[in-house]
């Protein structure tokens, strides 16, 4: 029998979930990603050193100050990830800009000038933005231009739905950080995939999407063990940190497919904006999750800033 990740991989898109181009090599994924996390995290790797110190060298020469550099830093280590995979690269745009609509389209319309300045076109991209109301209108603007987006931080059923009503090329949502915030909660140690709160999050939005006939990609995103990735799979894509995708190569146990296309009911309705912001301020773990979330990858960008000022 061929091993888990083979297995999966043929009913499922597996994204890698790193920003380091030596383990995509090692990987082989379809599509890969980038945000603020992943970027520091790359400043670590050898392999990209070259890379780093080419982009600093641009930036002294240009005057550029750290923030400037993080923008094209996160874009060029995109643009090196697009030539290893044949599918697409995610790249994020601020935390900051979370709640700025207008700001968020405009940095969206940077990064994609930044990469085909380097020979990567937009359909090579996915533009990631946290799935507040905010970002989400900003996905709405840049999906009707042709630049497709990742909606990331998703952990609520109104958000998915007011990423379908977008347009929105994908979403992800965010397993673990859900399975994290019911065991503290519930003050259990973990579930049994069937019953994690995360993997039941993933199918419900999977079942409501394709029932509706929404051709939005659900991404699982976010996992915490590889029970809760062949929990879902059939998933559209699964984005998966390194060390489980090697976890899921040296295991030979059989993995049947959970999720599938059924027939499809209608159109389903429009999430307005009152009723978005009512279903996500009723869901504790949402609110809370999403706030960490965009805090979280808000921090790492302050710390990148910080590091990249030193260089400078």
């Amino acid at each position: 029998m061929t091993n888990a990740l083979a297995q999966l991989q043929t009913m499922t898109v597996i994204v890698a979930d790193t920003g380091d181009a030596a383990l995509v090599k090692e990987h082989k994924p379809q599509d890969c990603t980038t945000n603020p996390s992943l970027v520091l995290a790359a400043l670590d790797s050898p392999d990209a050193e070259a890379l780093i110190a080419a982009e600093v060298a641009e930036a002294k020469a240009k005057g550029q100050d750290a923030r400037a550099l993080c923008d094209t830093l996160t874009v060029a280590i995109g643009a090196t990830l697009s030539t290893l995979v044949p599918g697409r690269v995610s790249t994020e745009v601020d935390a900051r800009l979370s709640f700025d609509t207008e700001a968020s389209i405009r940095r969206a319309h940077e990064i994609v000038e930044d990469y085909a300045r380097r020979g990567v076109e937009k359909d090579r991209i996915l533009i990631k933005l946290a799935s507040t109301w905010e970002g989400i209108q900003a996905a709405a603007t840049l999906e009707k231009e042709g630049i497709n987006c990742n909606l990331t931080l998703l952990f609520a059923m109104e958000q998915a739905k007011a990423c379908a009503d977008a347009g929105v090329f994908l979403i992800s949502p965010f397993v673990g950080r859900i399975t994290d915030w019911y065991k503290k909660a519930n003050g259990v140690d973990s579930y049994a995939p069937d019953e994690d709160p995360g993997v039941q999050s993933v199918r419900e939005i999977y079942a409501y999407y394709k029932s509706h006939g929404i051709e939005t990609v659900v991404m699982g995103a976010s996992f915490r063990n590889t029970d809760q990735i062949k929990a879902l799979a059939g998933c559209d894509r699964l984005t998966i940190a390194p060390k489980l995708l090697q976890a899921l190569r040296e295991d030979d146990s059989a993995v049947p497919r959970i999720l599938s296309p059924g027939a499809t009911s209608g159109a389903a309705e429009p999430t307005p904006e009152t009723a978005f912001r009512w279903g996500l301020n009723a869901d504790a773990m949402a609110t809370e999750k999403l706030a960490e979330g965009i805090r979280n990858f808000d921090a790492d960008h302050q710390k990148l800033l910080t590091l990249l000022a030193a260089r400078l």
